[in-house]
């Protein structure tokens, strides 16, 4: 079974993105904030992760950067999830290493479109 990381500072967003990542046949784990994230990925690296933007501590532009660093960095797929309707948010998260880019608020159908391009659904 794949696991994906929902990496978030809101609990309704991740309860949210859990019920819909669970019905797509995937385990879920959740970090509050891209520290939390990092140290997740270090001790058990899923093959997706689920990441906002703004959040506290981490955000997720530091997150992606020190992850894709890291010795087994590049080995999630990662898609970017956020309320940032900035196309230079988009080419920064892509140039950073992410995969795909999801705008909220987002759906199941969305989502599942989202994880089929890259190979995930």
């Amino acid at each position: 079974m794949k696991t994906c990381l929902i990496v978030d500072d809101s609990r309704v967003i991740r309860k949210v993105s859990r019920h819909i990542v669970e019905t797509l046949g995937m385990s879920a784990e959740e970090a509050d904030n891209g520290r939390t994230a990092l140290d997740h990925c270090r001790a058990s690296m899923p093959d997706v992760i689920l990441l906002d933007w703004n959040m506290p501590v981490m955000s997720g532009i530091e997150f992606i950067n020190a992850l894709r660093a890291s010795p087994e960095g590049r080995k999630p797929k990662v898609v970017f999830c956020t309320t940032e309707y900035d196309p230079g948010h988009i080419r920064e998260a892509i140039a950073a290493g992410a995969d795909e880019y999801v705008m909220k608020p987002f759906d199941q159908e969305t989502l599942q479109l989202k994880f089929e391009l890259i190979g995930m659904a």
